[in-house]
Order: C-alpha cells, then structure tokens, then sequence
C-alpha cells in the first residue's frame, strides 16, 4: 500500500521560513517522479514545485526564488525548503507521486497546513 505522509507545516510570520517533508513508503521512490501542490481557502489545488527522477526542479512562478525542491531517494523523502515566506503562500500544501510515463499523479498525500500572518 502507497503511502505519503507530509509532515512540517505550521503558523509562520510573513518572512519566515517552513520545511515540508514528504515521506514515502510501498513504492520505488526512485522511479516516481514527485511534486508538491497547494490549495489555498476558496481556490484550486496549483502546482507549486516538482522534480524529476534526476533531480531537476520545476517551480511555479509565483514561487520562483523563495521556495527549493529536493529529493533524498535513500530516505525516500521529498522536501519543499521555503523561504521569505508571504501570507498568500497560506494553503494545504500535498506531495504526490508519479510515473514518469504518466502526465497525472498517481498517489497523494493527505496534506499539512501551512498559515503565514502578516
């Protein structure tokens, strides 16, 4: 059974820095590629970051510059580094898994809130 479980989020004042961690269980972490999403109150669910099977990060506009992407396949672990962080960044933040091959993610996490006062 696939498991993601997202842990890290909290209360930050506007500025501050967060770091979300995504672990991963009952899948070959290496051979998914990862993201992180959000949904803020009343919005979509956007994509945020993601990266490929070798390491390249992918970013959202709107996040381009404060937030960094990882991965530790060892650990089977992704990780969303945010900085100068704004009170629009306030959302569910999800991690989620997907083959390579596939264009829509397969596994989903359950989510952690990340709320930013200004």
């Amino acid at each position: 059974q696939v498991q993601l479980v997202e842990s890290g989020g909290g209360l930050v004042q506007a500025g501050g820095s967060l770091r979300l961690s995504c672990a991963a269980s009952g899948l070959t972490f290496s051979s998914y590629a990862m993201g992180w999403f959000r949904r803020a109150p009343g919005k979509e669910r956007d994509r945020v970051a993601t990266i490929n099977l070798s390491g390249i990060p992918n970013y959202a506009d709107s996040v381009t510059g404060r937030f960094t992407i990882s991965r530790d396949n060892a650990k089977n672990t992704v990780y969303l580094q945010m900085d100068n962080l704004k009170p629009e960044d306030t959302a569910v933040y999800y991690c989620a898994a997907r083959v390579p091959t596939r264009t829509t993610y397969d596994y989903w996490g359950q989510g952690t809130q990340v709320t930013v006062s200004s």
